[in-house]
């Protein structure tokens, strides 16, 4: 790498660190064209090997400080990842089978759908009060033991299936974790964003490990980007404070950038792809 990719590779860094901390999440979606058309790594697959395993390190510094404020639910996230694990696997070898062009052309496609996801946030409904791990919820509402290990079914499903897509693409897929959890579970929104970052570490590192295998991480793109991210994180989190009432503004506008984004590699990749 030129001394021009390096730097760039630490502002694509930064870039993905700031949206985490100042949105809480929808970044590293980003991960993937900054480092293919700001960076200029050539080889799709290198990319995603190398966004997959930047995304696990910074989900894990993150799960840490959650851990700290009490907000992460260890069985749920455990039996989250575990089945995770398999689907992040089998994810990624089916990833690496395919062409780039049309892994990028379907990335571009799931982009879309992150967008439109981002831009109806605000919209999502308030998540039950999460009652302490262990402890069934009393009373006459109370639900009956069948339907709790149902719960259990939907969260190792929802685990293969989640892990599955992000070994396919080589993201940490915490935009569909978190509404999983919050549709098994009865955990608050906050406990569900903390929780996930286990399996969004756990499905990353496994994708990562999967592509290192076949030689296809760039080290030091991968240590560069950490490291702007690490101080894109620190500057996000200080702006969310100061942008607090903006919040839901920010959230349009970086799902539109999302958006431009999309169609961009949808245009370059379907070309390539002679559609």
């Amino acid at each position: 790498m030129s001394v021009i990719q390096s730097l760039l590779a630490v502002t694509s860094g930064g870039i993905v660190g700031l949206s985490l901390g100042l949105l809480g999440g929808g970044g590293s979606i980003l991960a993937v064209p900054l480092l293919l058309y700001l960076v200029k790594l050539k080889d799709p697959h290198v990319v995603i090997g190398t966004s997959a395993l930047a995304v696990s390190v910074n989900s894990y510094v993150n799960l840490v400080a959650h851990a700290r404020n009490g907000h992460v639910r260890w069985r749920p996230a455990i039996m989250f990842a575990l089945p995770g694990i398999a689907g992040a696997a089998l994810g990624s070898i089916l990833g690496k089978s395919l062409h780039g062009s049309t892994l990028l052309f379907l990335f571009a496609i799931l982009m879309l759908v992150i967008a439109g996801m981002m831009f109806f946030r605000g919209r999502t409904p308030k998540a039950s009060v999460v009652q302490p791990e262990g402890e069934p919820v009393s009373g006459e509402n109370s639900a009956p033991a069948k339907a709790a290990s149902l719960s259990w079914v939907k969260i190792l499903g929802a685990g293969f299936l989640v892990g599955a897509l992000s070994g396919f693409f080589g993201i940490g897929g915490g935009f569909l974790i978190v509404p999983a959890l919050l549709l098994s579970t009865n955990m608050a929104l906050i406990d569900a964003i903390g929780t996930s970052l286990l399996a969004v570490g756990t499905f990353g590192l496994t994708t990562a490990v999967t592509y290192s295998l076949a030689g296809l991480i760039n080290w030091l793109a991968f240590v560069e980007f950490v490291a702007g991210g690490a101080l894109g994180g620190i500057a996000g989190v200080r702006l969310a404070g100061l942008l607090s009432r903006q919040r839901r503004t920010l959230n349009y506008v970086f799902s539109g950038v999302i958006l431009v984004v999309a169609f961009y590699m949808l245009y370059k990749n379907a070309v390539a792809m002679h559609l």
